[in-house]
């Protein structure tokens, strides 16, 4: 018997489920447009959902990946100041649930990050030339691992930096920190630091569309690095040079690297233009009709300039 509502049968389709047909010019109307975007976002909406899930059933060895960095600043503390209290708690009702529910979200979005990168990736391809398509690939397979390795490295200073932070506590003081508001703590630097060591392949990308030379790059080298360093030491939680350094001295090796390669991509750029400069004057000066036609012009203009000769 077939499902009717208000006397109308209902139909249930995954036509869904099956990305919607991209002309091959890639032009689409408005609403076209919002129809894959629907489409994107619910595939990735649902592998988000599915990660979470199957991070729920290790959530006590995702708690402690995130809890690590704290046992160990409080170690290194305790090795220096055993009187020191620290604790860690839950404040509110709603909060454990909160926290849960936060990092199932973090585990979720790491372990389906191919899936709804390649997302992102498929709304965004239809309207790339073969070119910019190029370029864009190049782009997102280098900006992961980079990413990934800047959150890496602010995942292994964050002890440092905590232990700093915490070492400020006064003698008698109980420091009560909330695990909610850790962990908003520690996923914001490791995300400004997966962010920053994105910062020199950007540079790449605005010298390859031409925003940005490799000279003006070598111009302002030494005010890019000492810029470098002066962020280092404000996005780091820590006051000691070693966090610092460690968020800096990546940053200004990556620069480095993206300034000889631009060098390397400004030179080409040259010899292209110049090779095609040369390839249009040889065209030009081998072609026999406009030698015939500057000849024919020549014999005009020197018999109207020569009156004497006419008569």
């Amino acid at each position: 018997m077939a499902l009717t509502v208000l006397g109308r049968p209902v139909r249930f389709s995954l036509a869904w489920l099956k990305p919607p047909p991209i002309p091959p010019d890639g032009s689409m109307s408005l609403f076209e447009h919002l129809r894959e975007l629907r489409y994107r976002l619910v595939v990735a909406s649902a592998a988000i959902i599915l990660g979470m899930i199957a991070c729920s059933f290790f959530m006590d060895e995702l708690f402690d990946i995130l809890r690590h960095p704290y046992d160990v600043a409080i170690a290194d503390l305790k090795a220096r100041r055993p009187d020191l209290d620290t604790t860690l708690v839950n404040s509110g009702i709603s909060s454990p649930f909160t926290l849960y529910l936060k990092i199932a979200m973090v585990g979720g979005l790491v372990l389906t990050a191919p899936v709804w990168l390649y997302q992102l990736w498929a709304f965004i391809m239809p309207g790339l030339l073969a070119k910019e398509k190029k370029w864009a690939l190049i782009f997102m397979g280098a900006a992961s691992p980079l990413f990934f390795a800047g959150v890496a490295v602010g995942y292994i200073v964050m002890p440092k930096g905590i232990s700093v932070l915490l070492g400020f506590t006064q003698a008698g003081i109980t420091n009560l920190q909330d695990i909610t508001a850790f962990l908003s703590f520690l996923l914001r630097v490791m995300v400004v630091f997966g962010i920053a060591f994105l910062i020199p392949l950007l540079v790449l990308m605005l010298n390859i569309v031409g925003v940005v030379k490799a000279h003006q790059l070598s111009k302002y080298r030494v005010y890019v690095i000492f810029g470098t360093f002066v962020f280092g030491a404000i996005a780091t939680p820590s006051t000691d040079p070693f966090s610092m350094l460690a968020l800096a001295a990546p940053m200004t090796v990556l620069f480095l690297v993206a300034e000889v390669m631009a060098h390397v991509l400004d030179r080409r750029k040259a010899r292209r233009i110049a090779s095609d400069d040369m390839l249009v004057r040889n065209s030009v000066a081998g072609d026999k009709a406009l030698k015939e036609l500057d000849a024919s012009e020549d014999d005009d203009s020197s018999g109207s300039t020569d009156p004497g000769k006419a008569e």
